[in-house]
């Protein structure tokens, strides 16, 4: 799991999603039609859109549409559309014909064929139903099928020489779905396609060396004490990851430990990430008269009567901690929400600096200086890539990252 975008702020914006039934057709693509399946292969609900006005769904070949428990097919046609009316779903086929229904839908594809969501292309089936706002889209699929999307979405469009940290990624992304199926169930489906939960493409982010990832791992979960363990991951770690309690106050976990994640040069394996070195966290936070000016009024909830920024166990990565006149409380991640300039991204991680300038008593300024993208805890993708590189194999590279964790099959 990444910090990023709110659940809240991804709602707004799926709201406002136009949709389309004309999409480009199916991407030529190397790779198979299907993951190979084992008969235990478990599937998962992937929400593709939230309260969206109306749902357009195409294919290059019929889609029979269900609904309810499924038990019976409406229709076929290659074109449909959804949308509220009067309280029921409105359907409407490519001819033109309508019928409403109490719903939910569920649109499956003929053997062999992907479907289109406003354009894109998944592999197993849709179903739409109504939500508070609009209508919500689930992408039911294998979870082998949605790894193929997730892992080259997750880590880009890598080189065989990266092969090794691709199956590393698929491996981590099986154990979050695996271990947060039904995360959202009061939502109707188990996991959001973004940065939220993790970054899943459907058909157009597959790519080869992703599949032969996915292949090469099927089945395989990284557990602890049998079962799979909180997997999380993030871009670029900087040289040093972090423990679990240093960002997320319940991740007390033994395979979540602070880990030097340098080679024996003493070279950070992450060092070829874009964010990397060299990038700064923020230009300079305030050149107000008064640092507190800019500072305090964003503490909120967490008090403005003083501020300070603590260091970690580690020694690197920040932490600050704001103070009401009883006590003080950790504030965690939402350090990145406070201490960035105005009309400048948040900061990137928190592998960082702050270097101070004073008048007498009085603080006027701050620049956050650092490297790494991300929160720093787990799996640090291009840290895997480094390792990778350095001729690591993805049971190194889990195994760095997760210590004490076991390689199991589940299915």
């Amino acid at each position: 799991m990444r910090a990023g975008f709110s659940r809240r702020l991804v709602l707004v914006a799926w709201g406002l999603v136009t949709l389309t039934c004309n999409p480009a057709p199916p991407p030529e693509a190397p790779f198979p039609v299907q993951a190979p399946a084992r008969s235990s292969q478990p599937e998962i609900r992937i929400g593709l859109f939230v309260g969206s006005p109306l749902v357009e769904l195409g294919s290059d070949s019929d889609i029979s549409v269900m609904e309810g428990d499924g038990m019976a097919s409406l229709s076929h046609s290659s074109t449909w559309s959804v949308r509220v009316s009067g309280g029921r779903l409105e359907l409407r086929d490519g001819s033109g014909s309508s019928s409403t229904h109490d719903g939910p839908l569920t649109f499956v594809p003929a053997s062999g064929s992907m479907m289109s969501v406003a354009g894109r292309y998944y592999r197993g089936s849709a179903s739409v139903f109504r939500d508070r706002t609009g209508l919500t889209v689930v992408n039911l699929v294998s979870l082998e099928d949605y790894l193929a999307g997730v892992v080259s979405a997750e880590m880009g469009r890598r080189e065989p020489a990266d092969r090794e940290a691709l199956a590393a990624q698929a491996v981590i992304s099986r154990t979050y779905a695996l271990k947060n199926v039904g995360k959202r169930r009061s939502e109707g489906f188990d996991l959001y396609p973004t940065v939220v939960d993790q970054v899943y493409g459907g058909v157009w982010a597959e790519t080869q060396l992703g599949w032969e990832a996915v292949r090469e791992t099927a089945g395989q979960t990284l557990t602890f004490n049998g079962t799979p363990i909180d997997a999380f991951f993030y871009s670029t770690c900087g040289g040093q990851t972090a423990a679990g309690t240093e960002v997320f106050v319940a991740a007390n976990r033994p395979y979540l430990q602070s880990v030097r994640d340098e080679d024996e040069n003493g070279q950070a394996y992450c060092r070829f990430s874009p964010a990397f070195a060299g990038a700064k966290s923020g230009p300079a936070i305030s050149s107000r008269p008064s640092c507190g000016e800019f500072v305090q009024p964003r503490f909120g909830k967490y008090g403005r009567s003083r501020w300070s920024l603590e260091r970690a166990r580690t020694g690197w990565r920040g932490s600050p901690s704001a103070w009401t006149k009883t006590r003080s409380r950790s504030m965690g991640p939402q350090y990145r929400q406070i201490l960035h300039p105005v009309n400048e991204p948040l900061l990137r991680s928190g592998a960082f600096t702050l270097t101070e300038s004073r008048e007498g008593r009085v603080v006027t300024g701050l620049v956050a200086d650092g490297r790494g993208s991300g929160h720093g805890v787990g799996f640090c993708q291009w840290g895997a890539v480094g390792r990778a590189r350095a001729g690591q194999d993805f049971r190194q590279i889990l195994a760095a990252y997760f210590p004490g964790t076991s390689l199991e099959r589940l299915y």
